[in-house]
């Protein structure tokens, strides 16, 4: 399987994908509970965190990452 951070970066860089397509899925601590966001709400992906632009940045540990769907398909599950 291929690391969490290789894909988000083709996922952003490759020519041939749509990031629109893609949902992340991320294990919200606080909530409990499984939080789906649209590709394009991340900011940006430094060393181990991808950076939301809410109302404040927030950053979320790629560990903490679940799942990532393409158009509603899921291309990647941590086990």
């Amino acid at each position: 399987m291929i690391p969490i951070k290789d894909l988000l970066n083709k996922i952003k860089w490759d020519k041939h994908e749509n990031p629109t397509d893609c949902t992340i899925g991320y294990w919200d601590n606080q909530d409990k509970k499984l939080i789906f966001i649209k590709f394009n709400e991340i900011k940006n992906i430094e060393g181990n965190f991808i950076i939301l632009d809410r109302i404040k940045e927030t950053y979320i540990p790629l560990y903490r990452i679940k799942e990532v769907k393409n158009r509603d398909i899921i291309v990647w599950k941590r086990v």
